[in-house]
């Protein structure tokens, strides 16, 4: 769907008298970040962030489709698999990536899949495109912690997908707002998301997420304060705890396990299992790169030995004899894990964790 609201002849001249491009803040001297966000019509989404605070540019364009360099029509006539997006350089000496997707949720319907207000189609979803492993943790956190405040009656459904190559629209898109602004209104109140926005939005207070854990390995002398001498000896050295004997192996209450040293996130309750042998097992590691095998260890079926990866705390060992789908068995000692139950997970820090356990 196209918004021809200005005509084409009209744009061109628009176009050639005020070659302005994106916002002409200059780049602070630190080191900038870049949010890539997806909310239907970029006109409307890159407004709400030229001139905020911290906001180095916003630039309308396209992004998720492999075609390089596609133009507006190909995009809307939809086939490319790209969407209307927006890329968002920022100064998060300034504005936090968390506070960017606070604003980003404002400017969007969350519980539509097909489109954003009167512009229908894939290209037209609503979608944050993370670039690393940081920005997904605050982007699943932010979007859990909108799930839980229940201000709506649909599910949250705008997609998290890994981001890739960002092309700038042509540019009589670029800062549509101010220089056509009979015609941006005119379209943003005419497709419904201004009456929306204001109806739905107005007043609600920020959706909080928590700053990415400091998750590190204390000191031997806090260490020997804070564990019982097993945890000690089998986090520090590499013992065995007794099966049966231990505090998690018939644990089935819903919620996670982290690393008893650090904090790490390691396994959930919805990957553990009866494995008969007395201790703690899981399919799958909850955060996958949190729990790594040793080096030079034997290979899975074998038994290798399993660390957390930022403590470096003895957890105990996979085997190849699992269930599916994964045939894994991550057979840990209970002495390593603290659990987290489900409902105490967001007083923890731990929001992002809780969609695991909603029905």
């Amino acid at each position: 769907m196209q918004r021809n609201l200005v005509a084409p002849a009209v744009l061109a001249l628009i176009t050639a008298v005020s070659a302005c491009g994106g916002s002409d803040a200059a780049t602070p001297p630190g080191k900038t970040e870049v949010a890539i966000l997806a909310g239907g019509c970029f006109w409307c989404t890159e407004s709400a962030f030229d001139g905020l605070p911290g906001v180095v540019e916003a630039v309308s364009g396209y992004t998720g489709g492999e075609k390089p360099n596609p133009t507006y029509e190909e995009v809307s006539a939809g086939g490319t698999g790209h969407f209307e997006s927006i890329e968002v350089r920022f100064d998060p000496t300034k504005i936090t990536y968390a506070q960017i997707l606070n604003v980003f949720w404002r400017q969007i319907d969350p519980t539509e899949a097909n489109g954003q207000f009167a512009d229908r189609g894939l290209q037209y979803r609503a979608a944050i495109f993370v670039q690393n492993d940081e920005q997904r943790r605050v982007a699943e956190a932010s979007k859990a912690a909108l799930e839980a405040k229940h201000w709506f009656d649909q599910p949250i459904v705008t997609l998290i997908l890994p981001a890739g190559p960002f092309f700038p629209a042509e540019e009589y898109h670029q800062d549509y707002h101010s220089k056509n602004p009979v015609a941006y209104k005119a379209y943003k109140w005419g497709s419904g998301r201004g009456p929306y926005l204001e109806r739905v939005w107005k007043d609600r207070p920020a959706i909080e997420v928590a700053a990415s854990k400091p998750y590190v390995k204390p000191s031997d002398d806090e260490l020997r304060r804070r564990l019982t001498p097993l945890q000690y000896e089998v986090t520090q050295h590499g013992a065995t705890e007794p099966p049966l004997e231990n505090v998690y192996w018939d644990n089935h209450e819903p919620g996670i396990y982290v690393d008893i040293v650090s904090g790490e996130p390691l396994f959930s309750s919805t990957d553990k299992f009866d494995s008969g042998t007395g201790w703690p097992s899981f399919t799958k590691p909850l955060k996958p790169e949190n729990v790594v095998q040793a080096k030079n260890g034997p290979l899975a079926f074998l038994g290798a030995e399993v660390h957390s990866r930022l403590a470096g705390s003895h957890l105990g060992h996979v085997f190849g004899d699992g269930p599916a789908p994964t045939g894994l068995r991550y057979c840990i000692d209970s002495a390593s894990l603290r659990f987290v139950p489900a409902g105490e997970l967001e007083a923890q820090g731990l929001a992002e964790y809780t969609t695991l356990f909603r029905k």
